[in-house]
């Protein structure tokens, strides 16, 4: 597939919606003007993987990944300054949330003290450690935002339960939250670090807060109403029953309209039934009637074009406009993670320091 195609298909997408009544029109025959366009690399002079990813606007946009590699754009991508934290060459960065230009937190994974969380708030000048993980026991996975002040960040399972990190000062300081109101795990049960979207909120500024599991016999999504305190569980139709199995990303377009993506991890391994939608807010979960055709680690709905969103793995993109029950393939091109923002702009990455953004002439 070229990156045309993906053009012409988001910008069917993103065309007036039909009218009550009416049949959506094919593929090639909207009224609307079909520009070429689609996911555009961008020249990050890098071969890291990045599979975090903060798109701020069309403009800006931050990518954390391997060997502590943190990259930011404030021109669209024409060119990336690299603002990684010194000394941090050892860290696996696999998640970036960023609130402006300025100001971000990036995740850095692994078992005990590997598990850490850093803020820049002068655009990656200067960082500063606000977290380090000192329980052997724990794995942190992911982190996101409500607003510009609450944040979480989700650990694998300790003592039966997984643990949710949480900070009321934009990532300054950090606590870990009592395990009181979380579920018991189920064995073998964990989150997978694949895109930063294992964990995710839907419009910031609210208090509901999801996270998506894999590995166990069943792969899980959890979901909080009031910041992280309490959670309830359900059952997903994406398959698990093996540590490379599971959910492996969420998105939320509002309170009820979610999506779920996921499958098996390992390169040439089949991955059925890959997705999965809610539309009451992750209490039930529908299989997507066409999935996209293979494991799938990054997910998000596109920018005013109601029902639509891209999912990306190492194998391709898919879209999908009838809010994620159809999926189809429109580029082959590899990606980990993908991130739109509410003035249309999207961003994908991953392997071989590929950052991609999506383009419409």
């Amino acid at each position: 597939m070229t990156a045309g195609l993906v053009g012409a298909a988001l910008a069917l997408t993103l065309a007036a919606p039909a009218r009550a009544g009416e049949t959506p029109a094919a593929p090639g025959t909207s009224e609307a003007p079909v520009a070429a366009g689609g996911w555009q690399l961008t020249p990050t002079g890098t071969d890291v993987r990045f599979r975090g990813l903060a798109a701020v606007d069309r403009g800006t946009a931050w990518a954390a990944g391997s060997r502590g590699t943190v990259l930011r754009t404030t021109d669209a991508g024409r060119t990336w300054r690299n603002v990684s934290p010194p000394g941090g060459e050892t860290l696996e960065l696999r998640d970036v949330e960023a609130f402006d230009a300025r100001r971000a937190v990036v995740l850095a994974i692994g078992e005990g003290e590997a598990s850490r969380l850093l803020r820049t708030e002068d655009g990656g000048a200067t960082w500063t450690e606000t977290f380090r993980n000192t329980d052997p026991r724990a794995f942190y996975d992911c982190v996101t935002f409500l607003d510009r002040r609450h944040g979480l960040a989700l650990s694998d399972p300790v003592d039966g339960r997984f643990r949710i990190l949480a900070t009321r000062d934009g990532g300054r300081s950090w606590r870990v939250l009592p395990d009181s109101g979380m579920p018991a795990a189920l064995p073998g049960e964990a989150g997978f670090a694949a895109s930063g979207q294992c964990l995710v909120t839907a419009d910031r500024g609210g208090k509901d807060v999801w996270f998506a599991t894999g590995a166990a016999a069943t792969a899980r999504v959890f979901h909080s109403a009031d910041r992280g305190r309490t959670w309830t569980v359900t059952d997903s139709p994406v398959p698990a029953a093996d540590p490379a199995r599971g959910v492996f990303a969420l998105a939320f377009r509002d309170r009820r309209h979610g999506l779920a993506v996921g499958g098996d991890y390992r390169a040439g391994q089949p991955s059925p039934r890959a997705a999965a939608v809610t539309a009451d807010g992750g209490r039930t979960w529908t299989p997507a009637a066409t999935p996209p055709p293979a494991y799938r680690s990054g997910v998000a709905w596109l920018p005013r074009a109601e029902g639509a969103a891209l999912a990306v793995g190492p194998t391709g993109t898919d879209l999908t406009r009838d809010g994620g029950r159809t999926w189809r393939t429109v580029d082959t091109g590899s990606y980990d993670t993908v991130d739109c923002t509410p003035d249309g702009g999207c961003w994908a990455s991953g392997e071989k320091g590929r950052i991609a953004r999506l383009t419409r002439r």
